[in-house]
């Protein structure tokens, strides 16, 4: 879904982009709203540097280029979009990368740590923060409207029936906050969901102190089947007898914090190493 401001598609009616169903298109009429996400991205102290995902039509983007005190950058997949902004906004001259977020290689857009502000599509919106995952030494704050069901299980706390792998992957590095909903009225059309925008801030934590390719694997594989007990779900792991024993493992893997998590994978990674496996 891409954020459009509707009043100005429809005064540029024979100079817009028209709605794609492929991409989940829709048109956002509540500048209220946009206002409201772009000024949920808090500046200073994390840098100047901002990368958008999905400017659209440029309803974020419009808001954006006015801020004198960041070094704006867009990526656009829809060529039309491109094209769209390439000759409404001169301020973008240089600014604006064709192609996929998921594709793209971030250390070459900025060189130093920058922060994400976007309406990410509801389809991949789970792809784009794994993506974001890969580069959280570099990216310090996320503010982005994506379904409330998926910002839901985001910002879970442990023991919540949302929780699950993206809660604990992203709130190892990241603190979550679930700023506001907004209603399917504000768009048009209108989607069939309710959407949500949230804020991620860089925590302290620069790493895990176990494996950190090993925590995902215990993650993914715990909720994976997270009605089992974690005895059962991690047995594919072929952990260690005394691991096995351990009184955590009758838990579940919702009820596990992102520091039992860490505890955990550290002892199978000892338990390992001792056995030289």
């Amino acid at each position: 879904m891409f954020l459009v401001d509707w009043r100005m598609y429809a005064d540029r009616r024979g100079n817009s982009v028209r709605p794609k169903k492929s991409l989940g298109q829709h048109f956002l009429h509540d500048a209220n709203v946009a206002h409201r996400i772009v000024d949920a991205l808090q500046i200073e102290p994390l840098g100047p540097r901002v990368l958008e995902i999905g400017p659209g039509m440029g309803v974020l983007t419009q808001i954006l280029i006015k801020r004198d005190n960041i070094e704006l950058k867009v990526i656009e997949i829809d060529r039309d979009s491109v094209a769209y902004l390439k000759k409404n906004y001169a301020e973008l001259h240089g600014k604006i990368i064709e192609g996929d977020f998921l594709k793209a290689e971030l250390a070459e857009i900025f060189r130093d740590r920058f922060s994400i502000i976007g309406n990410f599509p509801y389809n991949i919106s789970s792809q784009i923060f794994f993506k974001i995952l890969e580069a959280h030494d570099r990216v310090d704050q996320v503010v982005c409207m994506l379904q409330k069901e998926v910002a839901d299980r985001i910002a879970a706390p442990p023991g919540s029936k949302t929780y699950g792998i993206l809660s604990v992957l992203l709130q190892v590095y990241y603190d979550v906050h679930h700023l506001f909903k907004v209603m399917p009225g504000a768009f048009k059309p209108p989607p069939k969901v309710v959407s949500a925008v949230i804020r991620l801030q860089r925590n302290s934590v620069l790493r895990l102190a176990c494996d950190e390719k090993l925590f995902v694997q215990v993650v993914k594989q715990a909720f994976n089947t997270r009605r089992k007990t974690l005895r059962n779900a991690l047995k594919n792991l072929n952990l260690a007898a005394e691991i096995v024993t351990l009184p955590l493992l009758d838990k579940r893997a919702e009820q596990l914090s992102v520091k039992d998590f860490e505890n955990l994978t550290l002892l199978i990674e000892k338990s390992r190493g001792a056995s030289g496996g």
